[in-house]
């Protein structure tokens, strides 16, 4: 491990905004943030530029990036602190496991911002709107909550809405090119570190905000891997 690396991760064990793994937190978030505002987290965060930016925009709610990386999270960490923007905190931990951080309705909004697509048909089910993470996300987050998916391969984009289909869930929004469109919403702006690496090389970016019901998703997931089977057979 780089020394640079070894220098957050040791900084970070004194950075009040930041919690790795910690234990009896589900319900304990209001107690955290000195209030009870709404909370939203942003999942796979890296360096929290969302984390960052909506927690600057919206005072009044509670942000909470999430990432297994301790080094990227020093970053969006170091900056709150800097900007004694109390509203924010980091989570450290892995996204599989987030559900044991939170109490059922206790989180009202999901971003998910550049996501690792796992572009393998193998490897689907690592998707971070894979049912199998929507279903964890139902065990925290409100009754109608909205999970935001920002993100440059078409390939991820696709499957969601493949997704929502499927289960017949609530489209919020949609766009196939965000910054096509006349008018940007402030929170579209926001740019990560990924978006402006453009790895998918699309030069597009794509957005779909969606809401979860109260019931638990059903089990379709083989009838999904038969139609990312057949989506890909159709697009080769």
């Amino acid at each position: 491990m780089g020394q640079k690396k070894l220098v957050r991760f040791e900084a970070i064990k004194g950075f009040p905004n930041v919690l790795q793994y910690p234990e009896g937190m589900p319900g304990k978030w209001q107690e955290h943030f000195g209030n009870n505002h709404p909370i939203t987290l942003e999942l796979a965060c890296g360096k929290g530029e969302y984390t960052v930016g909506l927690s600057a925009m919206y005072p009044d709610r509670n942000f909470i990036g999430v990432d297994v990386k301790g080094n990227r999270l020093y970053v969006g960490a170091k900056q709150c602190i800097a900007a004694n923007r109390r509203n924010a905190a980091f989570l450290r931990t892995q996204i599989d496991r987030i559900a044991t951080y939170f109490a059922p309705g206790e989180v009202e909004e999901i971003w998910l911002t550049f996501p690792d697509p796992q572009l393998r048909k193998s490897r689907a089910k690592k998707r971070l709107t894979h049912p199998k993470f929507l279903r964890l996300y139902q065990q925290f987050l409100r009754p109608g909550g909205i999970i935001n998916l920002k993100t440059d391969s078409p390939v991820l984009y696709q499957f969601t809405l493949m997704v929502l289909e499927l289960y017949g869930l609530e489209l919020v929004a949609q766009s196939a090119d965000v910054y096509g469109q006349k008018s940007v919403s402030p929170e579209l702006q926001i740019k990560t570190h990924y978006e402006g690496l453009d790895i998918a090389g699309s030069n597009r970016i794509h957005y779909v905000a969606f809401r979860l019901p109260a019931q638990t998703l059903q089990d379709k997931d083989q009838i999904l891997q038969e139609l990312v089977k057949q989506h890909e057979e159709a697009t080769d």
